[in-house]
């Protein structure tokens, strides 16, 4: 069997609260989080969710390319 691409990938969730408050500097940072997709079940980028220690409320993270 041919080695091709992996199956699972590591992809990087990233604040989109943040990274437009980012312009302004009112929060100290970017929430990021890691995790893993399988490449063919989803093929589109990743939004999920999550808790955001800056913004101190759930916000969506989208995935970014690192």
């Amino acid at each position: 069997m041919a080695k091709g691409k992996e199956i699972r990938v590591i992809v990087f969730l990233e604040c989109t609260g943040c990274a437009q408050n980012d312009v302004n500097k009112k929060s100290p940072g970017i929430s990021r989080y890691i995790t893993q997709k399988n490449r063919h079940n989803t093929s589109s980028r990743l939004e999920l969710r999550k808790f955001c220690r800056y913004c101190h409320k759930h916000t969506i993270h989208g995935e970014i390319k690192k």
